[in-house]
């Protein structure tokens, strides 16, 4: 006979989100700064409590929408936080989230629960409240995974783009430096480029060839095996 749930812990559970965004060659990730205890007036990510009636990631678009006014972006699942301790309140489990977007394509609003609300170079973050530390580390970490076998770097982009742009934004990722022939040559024969123009800047410099991602393309070529690895 199955005992009832009552006779077992009740750990609550919290969404929290890490959301990488991309605009004039920096890498940031957004920060709220809290309103309450604990850790009131301390930068985290922005999360909330798991209502009953939603799903994890329902509830992860919920609070960016209320805490940050961003909405309609594509969230993945990262890491489930649990260290009995992590939360001063109680046993509080954390699951995580992480995103990528185009920074300057979002008006930030801080909600009700936070004082203020911005974008934080990833490099000079400050100090954190909660584990969030433990897990921007984490979603870094996947980031810099899924850049290499995954075209997600597009997602950071406002098309059109150059080539030099695309190179920066995955150097500044992956922290090295790339050949800039090489680079060109690897992505352009994935075959998941449009070129769509040129952009002009001066008399002494070259026109800069312009490029989107064509995402159709890149699910066509999946399908007959495409390997995609920088």
């Amino acid at each position: 006979m199955n005992q009832a749930l009552d006779q077992y812990p009740k750990p609550s559970v919290t969404v929290d989100c890490v959301i990488f965004g991309y605009a004039a060659g920096q890498l940031s990730i957004l920060l709220m700064q809290r309103n309450e205890a604990p850790f009131a007036g301390s930068w985290t990510l922005p999360g909330g409590f798991l209502q009953l009636d939603e799903t994890c990631e329902a509830a992860a678009k919920r609070v960016l929408s209320t805490k940050t006014n961003i909405n309609d972006v594509f969230l993945e699942q990262l890491y489930t936080f649990d260290r009995p301790a992590r939360d001063p309140r109680g046993r509080v489990l954390s699951v995580s989230y992480f995103a990528l977007v185009n920074s300057e394509q979002f008006s930030l609003a801080a909600g009700q629960a936070a004082r203020d609300v911005r974008w934080w170079p990833w490099e000079q973050l400050p100090e954190l409240g909660f584990d969030h530390a433990e897990i921007i580390a984490k979603a870094i970490d996947r980031l810099r995974s899924k850049v290499l076998w995954q075209p997600i770097g597009f997602e950071l982009l406002t098309p059109p783009f150059t080539m030099p742009e695309l190179q920066n934004l995955y150097e500044s990722i992956l922290k090295t430096t790339f050949d800039r022939r090489n680079f060109h040559k690897r992505i352009m024969g994935l075959g998941i480029l449009q070129h769509v123009g040129v952009r002009r800047a001066n008399e002494r410099r070259r026109p800069a060839d312009l490029f989107v991602f064509d995402e159709q393309q890149y699910h066509n070529l999946l399908q007959k095996g495409l390997e995609f690895k920088i």
